[in-house]
């Protein structure tokens, strides 16, 4: 009995990690959008939150506010290798306390250094 609910507690937890990783990837992706159409400027993320809403109205997640964190996401982790083998396997809420780190410790955008670099401000 014990190892049948052991199974049943892994197979849902490796459940949980696969859904958060489809989704940090689509929240990526999602920031890449944005970044690629900043010519339309903070109205393209205002109207796209709007429409998301309108489209998916049961959906959390996309307010402007979060649509931002995405498109920093998507400026701060440019290698998709990062991607998938750190930002992937953490929490939301943990890349976005991740990305209000790298202000506060004054990091510019460096495509060329990975974040882990960039946050603990080695070169």
């Amino acid at each position: 009995m014990d190892d049948v609910k052991a199974r049943i507690c892994d197979a849902q937890y490796k459940a949980v990690l696969g859904v958060n990783r489809e989704q940090i990837l689509l929240y990526w992706n999602i920031g890449k959008t944005i970044a690629a159409n900043v010519q339309y400027g903070n109205n393209f993320i205002s109207n796209l939150s709007r429409d998301i809403k309108a489209d998916f109205p049961k959906a959390k997640g996309y307010s402007a506010r979060n649509l931002r964190y995405m498109r920093k996401f998507a400026e701060l982790v440019a290698d998709e290798r990062i991607l998938q083998t750190v930002s992937a396997n953490l929490s939301w809420s943990h890349n976005t306390h991740l990305f209000d780190k790298t202000n506060s410790l004054g990091c510019a955008r460096n495509p060329q250094r990975p974040i882990s670099f960039r946050l603990c401000g080695t070169t």
